[in-house]
């Protein structure tokens, strides 16, 4: 099934509301994408970083989820310093880095590394199911959950289909290559691979409709907010208040 590292757990972060956690990482990562001064991102990825420490998550699988974030980020830093229009702060043979693209290199960052951490601490700390669930309580449509649970239970079924074709294509002797002959094999595969998730998504969905499926996926989890989950909403909200009023006070 799809790697959770981080679901188990029993700290104060995983106690809350999966209902609360979701809409708090969203008004959060909204604020953050929008604010552009500098105090106001550094604050944002301190207050990131708290809530890693109190969701008590292992700094070894952070720390490899935020290589490969920066892995992308490294490669903006080769580009918009370079290309992005401003006074020239150095000199890199014919290219000239600018000041504006610097700072907005900067700002991507920031961006960055605050909203992953904030989704790890406050969203990856839930099964994928409970997610589900949790979008379902807060009226996502249906389509949307079912799509999302579906995937989640299945797409190990078809990696493992994938890996059966394949282990079929090397028992008849297939080697792969930069040739004509394998990209026809590989695209065979892919036609293969869909043809057949058609025909067992038909079969699930007969074998659904057999059981009595109401077009409803029901849970035995009983989402409660309780007196720490609004506490902890109405600290997030006073945070992103605080934090759009200073990106006001900065910018006037």
């Amino acid at each position: 099934m799809i790697d959770e590292p981080f679901a188990a757990g029993d700290s104060p972060i995983h106690r809350l509301d999966p209902r609360i956690r979701l809409v708090s990482a969203a008004a959060y990562s909204c604020v953050v994408a929008v604010c552009r001064e500098f105090p106001v991102l550094i604050a944002a990825l301190v207050l990131s970083i708290t809530l890693v420490g109190l969701a008590r998550l292992r700094i070894s699988q952070v720390i490899k989820r935020l290589v490969v974030v920066n892995g992308l980020v490294f490669f903006l830093w080769l580009v918009i310093p370079f290309t992005f229009p401003g006074d020239a702060l150095f000199r890199l043979g014919p290219l000239s880095g600018s000041r504006e693209g610097i700072a907005l290199a900067g700002q991507i960052t920031l961006k960055s590394n605050a909203i992953i951490l904030a989704f790890m601490a406050l969203v990856t700390t839930m099964p994928l199911s409970t997610l589900g669930h949790a979008l379902n309580r807060l009226q996502v449509p249906d389509k949307i959950v079912h799509l999302l649970l579906m995937s989640y239970r299945y797409i190990y079924v078809i990696e493992e289909e994938y890996e059966r074709l394949i282990r079929a294509t090397r028992v008849r002797g297939f080697q792969p290559g930069t040739n004509l002959h394998t990209y026809r094999t590989y695209a065979y595969v892919v036609g293969m691979l869909f043809v057949r998730a058609g025909e067992r998504a038909e079969r699930v969905h007969q074998a659904m409709l057999c059981r009595g499926f109401k077009q409803k996926f029901y849970s035995l989890q009983e989402f409660r907010a309780g007196r720490s989950g609004w506490m902890f909403a109405l600290l997030m909200t006073v945070i992103l208040l605080l934090l759009v009023a200073l990106e006001r006070r900065a910018l006037l």
